[in-house]
């Protein structure tokens, strides 16, 4: 097999850079097949942003500066591009499916991949896909980040090639500027997920209420993008009249996430929907000890009270419970932090994901 892969010429198209799981895959994708193959190229369509400092020197990029659905003008620069490249696989992510099938249309021969990273998998019900059954019949296979999405695809979309692909963490060159977090060393619990509300801020908030009796010391620290619209407002409303404007903090987004790790003790999730999360690879590649709910493909990751504490989503007791008690022990944030870096470096490393794509892509693209 090993020997067909240096031929591949693979771009990845993305929407933006800003700073969200499905963004940080692709350009882990394009860094990560750098080595591995022919030529690994990266499409941005509509915007960039934070992420484009973490784009590896070798990657070929393009910022297409889309701003229509149907562009021409972006859709023909695509096409020159990849007819210039020789690029022989497109793999789209998420909304980007879209330009990949017009890019179809108009240069037949190039094979089409599919990176679904829908974020809302335990609501596929409601999922609109009107524009899906038109488009899918075009392309050569589906990457699912989750099984949920790769059962969708299979029964839903009678969508036969389909495989399921955890995310795997980034190791990246990081940007300059450093993040220094507030908070007292070694007593800091981060929460990195951009404020969504899928990503229920509000569960953290209560259980931050709580925790400023029990652990006054203890602080929350919260990384992700800011939307600026109800939600957040409301997030910054709670800290307030919950009186923890000195327990809470929101930096918004940010690049240089291993180093904010580093100046943590904790890792927490508290969202009611979920893939697989980066972050939480993330805090595995870094050995934090984390407490995430149960939803998504997280307990394929985290086995309850051996490297981590899962805990039934919106439960406001029972989060704040394994919380005090992983606070209160610290041998147990060691040993789950050991196990969970453990489990990541052996299932969700770049290099066990990468070896299963390759193979599946030279399989799906004959």
């Amino acid at each position: 097999m090993q020997h067909n892969n240096h031929k591949i010429r693979i771009i990845q198209i993305i929407d933006s850079l800003e700073a969200g799981g499905a963004e940080r895959m692709a350009v882990s994708y394009a860094n990560a097949l750098l080595p591995t193959i022919e030529f690994s190229g990266l499409v941005v369509s509509r915007k960039e942003g934070p992420l484009l400092s973490q784009v590896d020197e070798g990657v070929s990029y393009l910022f297409l500066n889309r701003n229509k659905v149907v562009d021409l003008k972006a859709l023909y620069r695509l096409r020159n591009y990849v007819k210039q490249h020789k690029v022989s696989v497109v793999q789209a992510h998420s909304t980007s499916f879209f330009l990949a099938f017009l890019l179809k249309l108009v240069h037949p021969s190039i094979q089409l991949i599919w990176h679904d990273h829908y974020g809302d998998s335990e609501f596929l019900s409601k999922r609109p896909i009107g524009a899906l059954k038109i488009t899918l019949p075009f392309f050569s296979g589906i990457i699912s980040v989750n099984e949920k999405l790769k059962v969708w695809a299979e029964q839903k979309m009678n969508f036969k090639n389909t495989v399921y692909l955890p995310n795997f963490p980034t190791e990246g060159n990081y940007s300059t500027v450093l993040t220094v977090l507030k908070g007292i060393e070694g007593k800091r619990i981060v929460c990195l997920a951009n404020l969504r509300v899928q990503k229920d801020h509000f569960l953290l908030l209560k259980v931050a209420r709580k925790l400023k009796i029990s652990h006054p010391e203890w602080t929350f620290h919260l990384v992700g993008k800011d939307f600026d619209d109800v939600y957040s407002q409301k997030i910054k409303d709670l800290i307030v009249s919950f009186d923890l404007e000195k327990n809470v903090f929101l930096y918004g987004t940010k690049s240089d996430i291993e180093n904010i790790l580093q100046q943590a003790a904790i890792g927490i999730l508290t969202s009611q929907s979920e893939g697989l999360p980066v972050a939480l690879l993330e805090y595995g590649q870094s050995k934090k000890p984390v407490v995430v709910t149960d939803v998504g493909e997280i307990s394929s990751l985290i086995v309850n009270g051996e490297n981590g504490f899962l805990v039934a989503p919106q439960n406001e007791h029972l989060f704040y419970e394994a919380l005090g008690a992983l606070i209160d022990s610290e041998f147990q944030q060691l040993e789950f932090g050991n196990l969970l870096y453990k489990k990541v470096q052996d299932h969700y490393s770049k290099k066990a994901v990468i070896a299963v794509y390759l193979n599946w892509l030279i399989n799906s693209c004959k």
